[in-house]
């Protein structure tokens, strides 16, 4: 299968990628950004700090990658999620920090990459909604390459989880 869903800490899972739910500095943060930089180590903050003299951080939407520094990830592919105000355009966004991460995991030869809930934490999107835009974006995605082998959604909580693989069994029934 493709598309898989754990319940699982992201800084833990040897896969080619993992992404991380990051701010548009760069810099660290809180949530699943604060803990890939604080369990990769310094190389990966030096490697963000080279992005941003480069192109001065990362939009909304866009993405990013890094080494995997300390991590069993190979590379991080750091990604700036929507805040939450409930604009239509807010949904787009949060499609592109997926399509964009798959991307640069096509670029840098990754055939497997995990990802987290991408802005469902202090970012405040709407957890269903967030679960239905990953897991559709990623399964289009998935539909037109064979360059990456398996996704992980890694969920650190329950209802993430459950959400996530409610969306999953309906892709897997098409």
């Amino acid at each position: 299968m493709k598309l898989e869903v754990v319940k699982a800490d992201i800084t833990k899972l040897a896969v080619d990628a993992i992404v991380n739910a990051a701010n548009s500095s760069l810099m660290g943060g809180g949530g699943v950004d604060g803990a890939i930089h604080r369990a990769g180590g310094p190389a990966i903050l030096e490697e963000c700090k080279q992005i941003v003299a480069r192109q001065g951080g990362c939009k909304t939407g866009e993405a990013v990658i890094t080494t995997g520094g300390n991590l069993p990830a190979k590379f991080v592919i750091h990604t700036v999620g929507p805040v939450w105000n409930g604009k239509p355009k807010e949904s787009e966004l949060l499609a592109n920090c997926y399509t964009h991460s798959l991307q640069l995991a096509v670029e840098n030869k990754c055939k497997t990459v995990a990802f987290p809930n991408i802005s469902t934490g202090v970012y405040r999107f709407p957890k269903d909604e967030a679960a239905v835009i990953a897991v559709k974006t990623v399964a289009a995605f998935l539909r037109n390459t064979n360059e990456i082998e398996k996704v992980i959604f890694a969920c650190f909580d329950e209802e993430n989880f459950h959400l996530i693989q409610r969306e999953l069994d309906k892709v897997n029934s098409w």
